[in-house]
């Protein structure tokens, strides 16, 4: 379980095919804090610590999360918003994140606003899911707060500091970004949808 404050935007060093599976390889700061079978949010994707040097480590993606994920798209230098799991005992400062990615989106356009950016994002709503205005989303790990939220788009604010420490200064139109919708949105859409079908279903 995360909550969506990015740590460290690492730099992938290398990316190794393996069947369907791909090692990724990165470079972070907190390296020697990290250990074997720890989980790290990617972009917003829980994955496993499975390999650790002096100034890398190492994740493996398979095949569903690759088609459902923007990982499948690094390169070389991409930078990966890297966030560890968070501790019982801690502050919450973002939302509930869990690291399972529900869709991506396509960054449709970006807007300076005096010192701050505005993204906009466009996604596929025949998966069922939903934004509000002022509610939460994971946005490639980051946790924001939806604004202009449209049937299949909605922006967020990036303050400077949040634009640096993160990947979104790499953002453009045109790239894809990981997402992951409200946990208790995503319930109470599926528990209204189900109710909804029982009563036309007895009609």
């Amino acid at each position: 379980m995360f909550c969506g404050i990015v740590e460290e935007a690492a730099k992938v060093v290398n990316l190794e095919k393996e069947n369907e599976n791909l090692h990724i390889t990165m470079e972070c700061t907190f390296v020697n804090e990290l250990k074997v079978d720890q989980s790290v949010s990617h972009n917003g994707v829980c994955l496993t610590v499975v390999k650790i040097t002096d100034k890398t480590f190492t994740v493996t993606a398979i095949y569903e999360t690759l088609q459902k994920s923007n990982l499948g798209l690094l390169k070389i230098g991409s930078k990966v918003n890297l966030e560890r799991s968070m501790k019982l005992n801690a502050m919450i400062d973002g939302h509930m994140v869990q690291g399972h990615v529900d869709q991506t989106a396509v960054c449709k356009k970006v807007e300076t606003a005096d010192g701050s950016w505005y993204f906009t994002f466009e996604y596929d709503t025949s998966l069922g899911n939903i934004t509000v205005e002022k509610g939460s989303v994971s946005v490639n790990g980051v946790s924001l707060t939806v604004v202009n939220s449209k049937d299949n788009s909605f922006q967020v604010a990036i303050i400077p500091y949040t634009y640096d420490i993160t990947n979104f200064h790499e953002i453009k139109n045109g790239t894809v970004v990981n997402l992951e919708f409200d946990i208790i949105g995503k319930y109470i859409t599926k528990i209204v949808k189900q109710q909804l079908e029982s009563y036309f279903s007895k009609k």
